[in-house]
């Protein structure tokens, strides 16, 4: 009886096993609670929050919470009539200001600047009465606007506006990623029970990793911005049914091998498990390569973006395993899959046609998709400029629409100040030097204390114009260090400045990072650079696709300074994480003895489904951010999804493939498998897992 009793208690133990794990996830939810309740309060989407703190925007903003009454919230109130402000309209205006003075602590009683046309009168606002509380600036703007019948613009009123639209992003974000991904799950498993088991999961794990951004806020102090978090959502959605989908399509194979689900799933965790494993950690470390970023914002989004994606790994690899095991077969309810059954193979028969033509045609194929990646990333050259910050929403708020009008009817003067801090004992040679600076139309001493002093500088061109930009340079030069220029122009030049001095340093070492890995994982120097040289390839068409589209069909007028680096990151990240699962499985094949094209045919045609059902909906996923609000997340969005459609259905299915065809063996220079003679048998030492 022995023997039957333990097979009794080691069934036993196996039904414990997915129960235990659930009960521990439940643990772990609650005690995460309290801290991804909190990450909404730690979140700061400022631009200055966004800069190095070396920055001279940041400096000006530091030193000016020294200053007395500490940080200043200015304010332009507009107003405009299109045939002319009437007399009625200037006593209108007077007696309104008048009541904000009267009101609020202002620095400085504020004056009436008319346009030379008459339409326009604007009054500069600006207090101290907020300081660096964000809540008392809202309550100021909304009650200068509660005060006023004009519209009521400037750099306060922008942040506040901007500060909106961020906390307007979490509920829609997440309904429409959720929904976006439930709709293809549906399509996809053709199952109404199905889908909502790894759409669960996500959401347990994008509560997760809400929970461990928090903490990694309060212990190491990381920025957390609006960006980040809702790129952190996407990953956490995007990857986890990523990882979902290939989980699944492996453990439905093995539930026809196996009478078990509970084998059937410890069979499947073994064969794709280190597969999905070196992908995400490929993923988490060419996002943290973001680290180097001098940048807050980008150096910010790395590790909470390698939190999202690490998260959905975490939970795909326990928490889905546990709750397939414990619904059992019933879950693929109606195409419940039977132990001794046979898949249908019709899905596959496409990737089948497409590998043949690869293979018979290598040459022809990879030379034209060649061509037409090269073709595409010359739209690059149609990318608009940098993005201004009244171009940064797809609607109009207030103080936008404040920034137009003011723009329209004072088109050669400018009405947004640059703000300098000087050393008292050097204020009055850094007051001459401003005014004497080409492009400057007026300066004046403002507040003193602390050892500085605030000089407000207008320039006489448009703001974040081409010539005040260089107003804004020339005043640099020559007021020279120790002297630092600020303000809201000044913070989007060290915005563009800082993310092209990132570039510099991320970009190469994040091809070395993600080199080296697969170098490890693939015991080759050929297969690495095959699939880091085609990510490279679609991150250029990608972005040059938006640069065709970006103002033509959705009207954006800039381009995020930030663009470029954080979609390379993304999309060599996202796109070798796809080249491992291919690659993985062409390097089994090898190792039973099929010649490289055969086995790169026998990878696409076995792993092509599930592949490209996880593209689609990791680009699914983040084309839901086109529909935000920012155009900074619009941009990002569009570029990652159009180059993750690019890798899927044209480099990993056509390019990748041909290219295996024509190299060979020599595909895995110079590892073993490169000498290996083509009916040579795999050695243990050598074999691996399965990857999908």
């Amino acid at each position: 009886m022995g023997a039957p009793n333990r097979t009794i208690s080691e069934r036993r133990g196996r039904r414990a096993i997915p129960w235990g794990v659930l009960a521990l996830w439940v643990i772990v939810l609650a005690i995460a609670a309290p801290f991804a309740s909190e990450l909404g309060t730690v979140q700061r989407d400022r631009a200055v929050d966004y800069l190095p703190a070396s920055a001279d925007s940041t400096q000006v903003a530091t030193l000016g919470e020294l200053l007395p009454g500490g940080d200043s919230t200015d304010l332009v109130l507009v107003y405009h009539r299109d045939g002319g402000l009437t007399p009625g309209d200037r006593e209108t205006a007077a007696r309104e200001v008048a009541r904000v003075a009267a009101g609020h602590r202002l620095t400085s009683p504020p004056r009436p600047v008319p346009s030379k046309d008459g339409t326009t009168l604007l009054y500069a606002v600006s207090s101290t009465e907020p300081g660096t509380d964000e809540k008392a600036r809202d309550a100021l703007v909304q009650d200068v606007r509660a005060t006023v019948s004009g519209q009521v613009g400037g750099p306060g009123a922008l942040a506040t506006d901007a500060g909106e639209v961020y906390e307007s992003l979490d509920g829609p974000l997440l309904y429409t990623t959720v929904a976006v991904v439930a709709i293809l799950l549906i399509v996809i498993y053709r199952s109404p029970f199905l889908w909502l088991v790894p759409l669960l999961v996500a959401g347990a794990a994008d509560f997760l990793s809400m929970a461990v951004t928090y903490a990694l806020h309060q212990g190491f102090d990381i920025s957390v911005s609006g960006q980040s978090t809702g790129v952190m959502t996407i990953l956490v959605f995007g990857a986890g049914t990523d990882y979902a989908l290939l989980l699944v399509s492996r453990y439905r194979e093995e539930l026809r091998r196996t009478p078990r689900p509970y084998d059937a799933m410890l069979t499947a965790l073994r064969g794709c498990g280190p597969a999905v494993l070196a992908s995400s950690g490929t993923v988490a470390a060419g996002l943290l390569c973001l680290l180097a970023a001098d940048l807050n914002s980008s150096r910010g989004m790395g590790p909470t973006a390698a939190v999202g994606v690490l998260c959905a790994l975490v939970a795909m690899t326990t928490l889905l395993p546990a709750l397939l095991v414990v619904l059992g077969r019933r879950v693929f309810w109606p195409l419940i899959p039977a132990h001794g059954g046979e898949p249908k193979t019709g899905r596959r028969s496409f990737f089948a046609a497409v590998g043949g033509s690869a293979g018979r045609r290598p040459v022809a194929v990879l030379l034209t998709g060649a061509a037409a990646l090269a073709a595409l990333a010359l739209g690059t050259l149609a990318l608009p400029g940098a993005l201004k910050q009244e171009d940064s929403f797809t609607s109009t708020p207030e103080a936008v629409a404040a920034m137009k009008t003011l723009a329209a009817a004072y088109p050669e003067a400018g009405t947004q100040p640059i703000t300098v801090i000087a050393p008292t004992a050097g204020a009055a040679r850094a007051l001459e030097t401003a005014r004497a600076t080409e492009g400057v139309e007026s300066a004046e001493r403002g507040r003193s204390g602390a050892g500085w002093t605030e000089i407000s500088v207008l320039a006489d061109h448009p703001p974040q114009s081409a010539a005040e930009t260089a107003t804004l340079k020339e005043l640099r030069a020559g007021l020279g260090e120790g002297v630092y220029v600020g303000g809201p122009s000044a913070e989007q030049l060290d915005l563009t400045e800082t993310s092209r001095s990132d570039s510099m340093v991320i970009v190469p070492l994040v091809l070395v990072a993600v080199l080296l890995i697969l170098v490890v994982l693939l015991r080759s120097l050929i297969a690495p650079l095959l699939l880091v040289g085609a990510v490279v390839a679609v991150w250029g068409a990608s972005l040059g696709i938006g640069g065709l589209l970006f103002e033509p069909l959705f009207g954006f007028e800039g381009t995020d300074p930030g663009l470029p680096l954080l979609s390379f990151v993304f999309l060599v990240a996202l796109g070798v994480d796809y080249g491992i699962f291919v690659m993985h499985r062409m390097r089994e094949e090898c190792l039973d003895g099929a010649e490289p094209g055969a086995a790169a045919l026998t990878a696409l045609r076995t792993t092509g489904g599930v592949i490209a059902s996880a593209g689609l909906v990791l680009a699914a996923t983040f084309a839901v951010l086109v529909n935000m609000p920012l155009v900074q997340l619009a941009e990002l969005g569009f570029v990652i999804a159009v180059g993750v459609l690019l890798d899927t259905f044209l480099v990993r299915t056509y390019l990748v493939t041909s290219a295996s065809v024509l190299l060979g063996r020599k595909v895995w220079w110079p590892g073993p498998l490169a000498r290996r003679p083509a009916a040579a048998p795999a050695t243990p030492a050598e074999r691996t897992p399965a990857g999908v």
